[in-house]
């Protein structure tokens, strides 16, 4: 035996799971594509490696930092860092073959070099949806989005859980109307306000050069609270002279009546003014999804409205409205916190047949027979006492044990014993397949 043997490990920031937490990851992730596809969107998978050229047509910030890159030959490679820049990629590529609007799913592996740290990954999956018009794209798409997240988190099992809303225009137009200039950094601020507090927000919106009076009026602003109705009532008064703030807000008006048209209870989602999104690319509607019982999780799913997603690759204006459940991040944080994974199974088999006295055969027939009628069976060929075959099923929580032998053969019936009552019988496979199921 050779004395170099290598350490087995994996990368820092990178998730590997034992089989019980890849089940429930898995079935996670089903839950997620079946809500996607009930809305009527399609599934989409692009190349994990893209052409740097291509990937990095924005160019610049802090994303430009974290991209895996590399040569290989003469090719300039990288890795996609979401999966939005390659769907820009792909409508452009493909936009005579597609039709609009283009209603797409992808969940997939996405890579960032991110410090390392406990939660935080360099390989981690994310599940996205857009809706992208050709030239235009209706506002009642802003308020189906948020009927797919409600959808989706009521059926990952969720009852408390908060989608957030808001509309760029109204913070852009209402500093406009207060004369502040450098709206990007100062929505990169109000942002961060449930990290950093009102008092730092306030330093930092100082130090950008915003005069008092008008720090003043934003922390007033984005203080309006209440419910939906109220909200808009108030931001109605406020008697911003602006055009955009208007649009804006006819927009989220128009967004809130349609959301509950719906049928989004109105317990799940509410107006916030503090919602900005850091990311430039968010023109009119943005989202983010609270589980309220989790608030240190933050945004488990969140987006919004952008004007142009490919002007880096075509002329033809494409606006559209998505979201992003980052899943990885997502496992992880409710894993830990003990809410998916506890008590789960490592395995999927719901019959694990044994064959007793050299009847493999029979055996075989009654595993195909269970398949066929669609029950997962597994076999055990291995040789070994009995007891060490039921440990087998017992560690893996196999729900029910089938014994094939001469007495089972000659009577055409099998011996199925349940693992957790402990009762068994000697019944037919149609019936065996009745109990299983």
């Amino acid at each position: 035996m050779s004395n170099d043997i290598v350490k087995p490990s994996i990368l820092p920031g990178f998730m590997e799971l034992l089989p019980a937490d890849q089940i429930v990851f898995n079935k996670v992730m089903d839950t997620i594509r079946h809500n996607y596809e009930k809305f009527g969107f399609i599934p989409l998978d692009t190349p994990v490696m893209e052409k740097s050229e291509v990937l990095l047509a924005k160019g610049g910030g802090e994303t430009e930092k974290q991209i895996y890159r590399f040569m290989k030959g003469d090719t300039d490679i990288s890795m996609r860092f979401d999966l939005t820049v390659p769907l820009a990629r792909y409508v452009s590529q493909h936009f005579n073959d597609l039709n609009f609007p283009f209603r797409r799913y992808h969940i997939s592996k996405v890579y960032r070099g991110e410090r390392n740290q406990k939660g935080r990954f360099r390989e981690f999956y994310q599940a996205d949806i857009d809706i992208i018009g050709n030239g235009k794209l209706s506002i009642i798409n802003d308020a189906e989005i948020p009927s797919v997240i409600y959808s989706t988190f009521k059926e990952l099992g969720f009852e408390d859980f908060t989608i957030r809303i808001n509309n760029r225009k109204i913070l852009n137009g209402f500093f406009e109307y207060l004369n502040i200039t450098n709206k990007g950094d100062v929505l990169r601020t109000i942002d961060k306000i449930e990290k950093i507090g009102e008092e730092a927000v306030i330093k930092e919106l100082m130090d950008l050069g915003v005069e008092e009076g008008a720090v003043k009026k934003v922390m007033e602003f984005i203080k309006i609270k209440g419910e939906n109705d109220q909200v808009l009532k108030a931001l109605g008064e406020l008697g911003v002279n602006s055009e955009v703030f208007k649009e804006g807000y006819d927009e989220l008006s128009k967004v809130v009546h349609y959301i509950r048209c719906f049928n989004v209870p109105e317990k799940n989602f509410r107006i916030d003014l503090t919602i900005a999104r850091g990311l430039d690319y968010y023109t009119g509607t943005v989202y983010e999804t609270i589980l309220d019982n989790y608030p240190s999780i933050g945004s488990v799913c969140s987006g919004g409205r952008y004007d142009n997603l490919a002007e880096y690759y075509t002329n033809q204006k494409l606006p559209g409205v998505g979201i992003s459940i980052g899943l990885t991040r997502l496992f992880y944080q409710l894993r830990e916190a003990n809410i998916w994974g506890e008590n789960a199974s490592s395995t999927l088999s719901q019959a694990l047949v044994i064959p007793m006295d050299d009847c493999i055969e029979e055996s075989i027939k009654v595993a195909n027979g269970l398949r066929n009628k669609g029950v997962v069976a597994e076999l055990y060929l291995e040789d070994g006492k009995i007891g060490k075959k039921f440990a087998y099923a017992d560690k893996l929580k196999i729900p029910y044990v089938i014994l094939i032998g001469p007495d089972e053969v000659k009577e055409n019936k099998l011996t199925i014993k349940n693992m957790t009552s402990g009762e068994q019988n000697m019944i037919s496979l149609e019936e065996a397949v009745n109990l299983i199921r």
